[in-house]
């Protein structure tokens, strides 16, 4: 059994970023998939959820919560933060920006105005987010410090998710594609990205079915 175990639902959501990091980390994991709401509320009774939310990932004998928490953990553990505070005050901004992003996408099976939604996803994308990273990989092989951290990890992720939304999404932005085409060549992501692999496909109506019995739709979805 792997020293890392994860709970969550057997979906992408907030957990999806933290699959994509121990992946590139190379770190193995177990997954303990929600699927009643009884299952939760041991969770909750047993005190494994700070505030009542997961992500929970046990690592290093720790039970964590909050999912920047998590992330900034693995990507310190694993040198993927940077080499010192500036670098990763960067890291953690471009990290950011791209988890907002990424949390419109996310909450689309949950939205009773998808096309609106979509639209206001793909304007945004367009015109707040993806030209920031657009101009900052006209002259580097990664985001910060020339050298592979979880910003780069999260652009992976957030872009191929507006593609599968929005095809031809980044037409006008050779940088992110050039850099998509070098990410999909490490190995690890490689693996990561065919079919079998523990990355989770797009949300279907069991999963979103799911989600809303064990919250009881009134807990936010997190």
């Amino acid at each position: 059994m792997a020293e890392v175990k994860l709970h969550y639902f057997n979906g992408r959501g907030k957990m999806e970023s933290i699959r994509w990091l121990l992946t590139v980390a190379q770190v193995e994991f177990d997954e303990f998939f929600l699927t009643t709401r009884e299952q939760y509320l041991k969770l909750l009774n047993d005190g494994d959820l700070m505030f009542q939310q997961v992500p929970l990932v046990e690592i290093d004998g720790m039970k964590l919560v909050q999912t920047k928490a998590i992330l900034n953990y693995i990507a310190e553990k694993y040198s993927l933060h940077g080499k010192d505070i500036k670098d990763r005050v960067m890291i953690n901004m471009y990290s950011e920006g791209l988890m907002d992003l990424m949390e419109m996408i996310m909450m689309l099976p949950f939205s009773t105005d998808v096309k609106g939604k979509l639209h206001n996803i793909e304007t945004k994308a367009k015109e707040r987010y993806l030209p920031v990273f657009e101009k900052q990989m006209c002259d580097h092989i990664y985001l910060v410090g020339g050298k592979l951290s979880l910003a780069d990890v999260l652009l992976l992720e957030c872009t191929l998710m507006l593609e599968e939304k929005f095809p031809g999404i980044l037409g006008d932005f050779r940088n992110i594609k050039s850099f998509q085409g070098r990410m999909t060549q490490i190995p690890a992501i490689s693996r990561f990205l065919q079919p079998g692999s523990k990355r989770k496909p797009q949300p279907d109506e069991t999963y979103t079915k799911t989600v809303m019995e064990v919250f009881k739709v009134d807990v936010k979805f997190p």
